[in-house]
């Protein structure tokens, strides 16, 4: 017997409770809550997350990530100048509103949160930075082949320096968001790209 067939869009219900953990965190997100955004029942909620609230967190995190990652390597296959983007998405970060798929500030906020406690979370977070790195890394070799970067720098090295700086920025604004703060930040330590 091949139980009850799904009813709902899985995607669409995922990316609904994606909404309240960013509104709400993990911890804090409630089950009838989460059961709202869906659109769903209990039932239909174990059939298809038999792990419960954490496996819905862990694919809310895996399809915001997808995202994150089409998103920007969209970008990056779309720009002539990888480098003014790399700036544009870092100090669109210092002004960000909301945590949205352009900022990934989701994800950042898994990372600080969970990923110690919980070694899916931390590997789907890593190989997200890991994903980012790359992106940037190739961005930088591209740029100084056009002659638009003169560090004599390792492109590996810088992408790991934007990576770690892209991460930094999601705990930073933690504890201070103010835009002039990070904006200064995010300018000094976007130097390295000259």
């Amino acid at each position: 017997m091949a139980g009850r067939p799904k009813i709902f869009d899985e995607r669409e219900a995922i990316q609904n409770a994606t909404e309240i953990f960013r509104n709400k965190g993990y911890d804090t997100a409630s089950a009838e809550e989460l059961l709202n955004a869906m659109g769903i029942g209990k039932g239909s909620f174990y059939l298809a997350f038999k792990g419960g609230k954490q496996e819905l967190y862990l694919r809310s995190i895996k399809q915001f990530a997808e995202e994150f990652n089409k998103k920007i390597a969209f970008a990056f296959e779309n720009s002539d100048d990888h480098i003014q983007l790399i700036r544009q998405l870092f100090i669109s970060l210092a002004y960000a509103d909301e945590c949205d798929v352009e900022k990934g500030c989701y994800l950042g906020n898994a990372l600080v949160q969970l990923s110690e406690k919980d070694k899916d979370i931390k590997k789907v977070t890593a190989g997200l930075l890991k994903n980012l790195q790359k992106i940037f890394a190739e961005a930088i070799r591209k740029a100084k082949a056009n002659n638009q970067l003169t560090t004599k720098d390792d492109p590996e090295v810088l992408a790991w320096h934007l990576t770690n700086l892209w991460n930094g920025i999601h705990v930073t604004r933690r504890m201070d968001n103010s835009p002039e703060i990070l904006k200064t930040m995010i300018e000094m330590n976007l130097r390295v790209l000259e």
